[in-house]
């Protein structure tokens, strides 16, 4: 009896000398640690609505981690999250900090502990799914072709707060290279352009890193996506309003002197660089749409160069009666050029659109008119350089 009584405190004795509690007593007798004990995953598993900020971390208190395999599940594709441990194999931790929102992960990693007891861990959460998202319109299109002046512009969704986030992840490159800058219009409106206009044959990509970057608070952007575009031929117009005449040069070289009429004395054209935005073979004009009367409008106006966002065009004028054209300004804002109704490729008109690509550059000088907006259309080759740098939200 004494003899149990005595081997029954013996192991008392051994139990209160233990510190860890039943893990520690496994080690005791040989029992190796449980998984998450040895392997510590941030944030833990299960965890759902991971907001932003939140790092990834994968941990071993003692020994060293043996593979770390992460894979991001997002917009039902699977992507393995590259990473990188420590110098001393206890950490490892994602290449780019920044967790995916509306995201699943999962994490597979397998450790050796201090007492070469190999241990492997899985775990997964989700992470925070925004209520509001924004996106970037580019302009041009993707794949298109352009001309010299073309502007990359970016039309937000939403008003956006922190345009440094946004424009860090906004990226211009051209091949040949050439030095691209970025200025902000208010804060939804985003443009970048060269010093001087693109030489012909430049390729110009645009990429778009938006996804998961807070513009606003609770705002968060939803692209991943990249645009590009080629350069064409170099054309450049120049309209004076009181000579009449628009001179076309391709290349420098003067192509051809054709007659317009512009602005007339109480509706006159603006001066300043625009460039043409859009192209349609025929569209309907209203007076009330740009902020007059009911003065005209026009059912079918033919070969229609847009200019401005407030409705300056150029345009083939088949209706003005006595002809104006190289003699007098009729027209309530916009550039006319000799047409037919419906159309032809055999007047100025036809002539010039079919010459012409989204892009060019229509300058107009000598009008009794201020010089047009940068903000208004494409016109930011109307801002001196330094004024055009000023405007990025990271000067």
């Amino acid at each position: 009896m004494a003899a149990v009584l005595t081997w029954a405190g013996l192991l008392a004795g051994a139990a209160g000398c233990t510190t860890g509690g039943p893990d520690a007593l496994g080690h005791v007798f040989g029992k190796p640690p449980a998984p998450e004990d040895v392997v510590r995953v941030v944030p833990e598993d299960g965890s759902k609505d991971v907001r932003p900020g939140t790092k990834l971390r994968v941990r071993v208190a003692d020994g060293r981690l043996e593979t770390v395999r992460v894979v991001k599940s997002q917009d039902a594709q699977d992507t393995a999250v590259t990473g990188r441990l420590s110098r001393d194999g206890r950490t490892w931790q994602p290449d780019d900090d920044r967790l995916a929102l509306a995201a699943k992960y999962t994490v597979d990693a397998v450790a050796v502990d201090g007492g070469g007891h190999r241990a492997a861990r899985h775990t997964t959460f989700t992470t925070y799914v925004p209520d509001e998202r924004f996106i970037g319109y580019v302009t041009p299109e993707n794949r298109s072709v352009v001309g010299t002046g073309m502007i990359v512009s970016l039309s937000f969704s939403r008003r956006i707060t922190d345009r440094a986030a946004v424009e860090r992840a906004v990226s211009v490159t051209a091949e040949p290279p050439v030095e691209i800058r970025p200025h902000w219009f208010g804060k939804d409106r985003l443009d970048f352009r060269p010093r001087q206009y693109w030489k012909p044959g430049t390729k110009v990509t645009v990429d778009l890193r938006l996804r998961d970057v807070q513009g606003s608070p609770g705002v968060y952007g939803l692209q991943h996506k990249t645009f590009s575009f080629t350069v064409g031929r170099s054309q450049v117009s120049l309209v004076d309003a009181a000579a009449h005449t628009m001179e076309v040069r391709r290349g420098g070289e003067l192509l051809a002197t054709v007659p317009i009429t512009a602005g007339a004395p109480s509706t006159t054209t603006y001066n300043g660089k625009m460039v043409v935005m859009e192209m349609l073979e025929v569209t309907r004009m209203n007076s009330r749409t740009v902020g007059f009367g009911g003065e005209y409008d026009i059912p079918d106006v033919p070969h229609a160069m847009r200019l401005t966002d407030s409705g300056t065009f150029l345009h083939g004028n088949y209706w003005s009666v006595p002809d104006p054209f190289g003699r007098t300004n009729v027209s309530h804002g916009c550039v006319g050029l000799k047409d037919v109704k419906g159309g032809s490729s055999g007047t100025p008109a036809g002539w010039f659109f079919d010459r012409s690509l989204v892009g060019d550059v229509v300058e107009v000088v000598h009008s009794d008119d201020r010089t047009v907006s940068p903000s208004n259309g494409l016109g930011g080759w109307n801002v001196s350089w330094a004024d055009w740098t000023a405007g990025s939200a990271l000067e």
